[in-house]
């Protein structure tokens, strides 16, 4: 392959690269379309040369089952089109459905008014939350596209995290930038891992990388933006806001990686290494010039961490939206029972839908204390919500009467407590089927991982906020949220009671689960690391509460499967992400 002389490069000594990180919303091809046209504008208008969408922006990632189905794959090339009739000259990239002898994930690259070349992403993952290998056929080339002079190579989000990848094969064959289209979910911690992958390639490849990530909810998985442009020395040049649509710009010196790569031995070596094995390699011109239009000054863009637990709940509050907006529903209803779980998701609720479309309600039994409604009372009074009090108790006499001659002679026991749950989540149906209010519910990972929950009672509901939150981290977002205002919207005595389902006098969780500082590492362990039982206890946690923790959550996977769907913040969520048979004798 010709290279061109490095005179020949003083034409493009600079780029303006943009990145549009988007929501958009999985099958809303009319609506996703029209975003993708408006950041089109927004980025043309700051003088951007190379425009940038994230994986599959116009169908919605992940589409899943939709891509079974040709009439969802004709209109999302439909307005492929649409989108390329709309572009000048500004280089844009932007994810879809291709389809030809079969389907692939792709990136289009559109320029002056025509698809000017198609890239298949080669690595299709199927592992934790990811089922692409259900769905796509892998590519198979690398090509390089030429953009006055500057080589652009195209990636697609697993594509990057693979040393000698597709994106080593397309640097060693003269791009200087790769771009990727990313759809990466968010767990914790994993804006710092993506960054520092991102650092590792653009060193090791001596190659500015401008990855565009998705941010948004579906479903289970919120995504995070957070997309970034690093120089090839592996410094962040601009990055995208967490949890919200942006548009990333940044110039990119392409002087300074060739200067770079003049003075990198091992950049020789790899080269050689990597287009010695290679055989599918194609460049594409697109155009002669770059960036000889006037271009507006921009704005210093610069990285700014997140914290940790802010992360999360930034996480939540987006996932939570979205997934009420984007399923037709203005407001939602929770049951609020002045405990610390749903005094949080009362207040993740606010956050994301405005307290006008949060109703609480307040179900009080022969077994809430006076403490529990007041302190309900004080969590709606501070958010400014409106709360509905419906005592259960008519309904459960009435119950225990009609039960009472089957269950004569019987003792009370599990049965009359979960009667009462399953009062209160007959109460918050009726609710949501005559206001047309999602319900969501209250219950926490530790309680979902060891079948602390009640089937058709506190598990009812169309949305489980915190179903991948461990309880210790319930109360570390708690003190999180009330250190965001002048005022403590959850009072400090909700975060110091004693856990309690109330549905037996002077009941405590600690009655029916070890005390959550001990329990919640064992799960960790046992559930998101997959640990053994011998080996958590060989590493100093009592045998016999790990082996009681172990059969209570593989005894309860009859009941997360009922579940509804939760937000994924851990490594490994129940639901998609941890799938283990329900009839299963392997324990331990």
């Amino acid at each position: 392959m010709q290279r061109m002389s490095y005179p020949d490069r003083q034409q493009a000594l600079s780029v303006r690269i943009a990145l549009a990180q988007i929501n958009s919303t999985v099958g809303d091809l009319a609506g996703n379309t029209e975003r993708i046209i408006s950041s089109v504008d927004e980025a043309v208008a700051r003088g951007a040369d190379v425009i940038v969408f994230p994986e599959l922006a116009i169908s919605g990632y992940p589409p899943e089952d939709l891509l079974l189905r040709p009439r969802f794959i004709n209109e999302n090339q439909c307005s492929l089109r649409l989108i390329a009739e709309h572009t000048r000259h500004s280089l844009v990239i932007v994810g879809f459905v291709d389809s030809d002898s079969d389907v692939y994930n792709a990136a289009a690259i559109l320029y002056d008014g025509g698809v000017r070349g198609i890239y298949h992403k080669v690595f299709l993952p199927n592992y934790g939350v990811f089922d692409e290998n259900r769905y796509f056929r892998a590519g198979r080339a690398s090509p390089v596209f030429r953009l006055g002079g500057v080589g652009i190579g195209v990636t697609i989000c697993e594509d990057i995290w693979y040393e000698g990848g597709p994106a080593s094969v397309q640097a060693a064959n003269g791009a200087e930038i790769i771009v990727n289209l990313s759809a990466s979910p968010y767990h914790r911690g994993k804006c710092d891992s993506r960054r520092q992958m991102l650092a590792t390639r653009a060193r090791d490849n001596v190659c500015v990388f401008a990855m565009c990530n998705l941010v948004g909810g579906q479903d289970e998985l919120v995504f995070d933006g957070e997309s970034m442009i690093v120089d090839e020395q592996g410094a962040v040049l601009a990055a995208g806001e967490a949890f919200k649509e942006d548009l990333v710009v940044a110039d990119v010196q392409i002087e300074s990686v060739f200067r770079a790569r003049l003075h990198d031995p091992r950049w020789r070596k790899t080269e050689t290494l990597v287009r010695g094995r290679t055989t599918d390699n194609t460049e594409i011109d697109i155009a002669a010039t770059v960036g000889d239009h006037a271009k507006p000054a921009l704005q210093p863009c610069t990285f700014q961490p997140v914290d940790k637990c802010d992360e999360v709940y930034r996480a939540l509050v987006l996932g939570t939206a979205d997934y009420v907006r984007k399923n037709g529903f203005d407001q939602v209803v929770i049951g609020l029972s002045g405990g610390i779980d749903s005094s949080l998701v009362a207040c993740i609720a606010c956050d994301a839908l405005g307290p006008e479309n949060v109703v609480a309600v307040c179900l009080p039994s022969r077994f809430t204390a006076s403490e529990s409604s007041d302190n309900a009372q004080a969590v709606a009074d501070n958010l400014n919500i409106r709360l509905i009090t419906i005592p259960v108790e008519p309904a459960y006499t009435a119950f225990l009467e009609m039960l009472g001659p089957v269950f004569e002679g019987l003792e009370e026991d599990s049965t009359e407590e979960n009667l009462q749950a399953r009062i209160r989540g007959t109460i918050l149906m009726s609710l949501s089927n005559k206001f047309r209010w999602l319900v969501l519910t209250t219950g926490n990972k530790s309680e979902m991982a060891t079948g602390y929950t009640t089937l058709y009672g506190d598990m009812a509901g169309g949305f489980a906020v915190l179903k991948d939150v461990p309880k210790s981290l319930v109360y570390e977002l708690s003190h999180h949220r009330n250190s965001l205002g002048p005022d403590c919207v959850i009072p400090p005595r909700v975060m110091c009671r004693p856990p309690s389902a109330e549905l037996r006098p002077n009941q405590k969780d600690s009655d029916s689960l070890p005390p959550y500082e001990v329990l919640d590492p064992i799960l960790k362990l046992y559930v998101e690391d997959d640990r053994s039982v011998a080996q958590i206890v060989a590493l100093g946690h009592d045998a016999d509460i790990v082996e009681r923790t172990a059969q209570l959550v593989d005894h309860s996977e009859y009941k997360r499967r009922q579940a509804p769907p939760g937000i994924k913040i851990t490594t490994r969520a129940f639901g998609r992400d941890r799938r283990l048979p329900i009839t299963n004798r392997f324990h331990g």
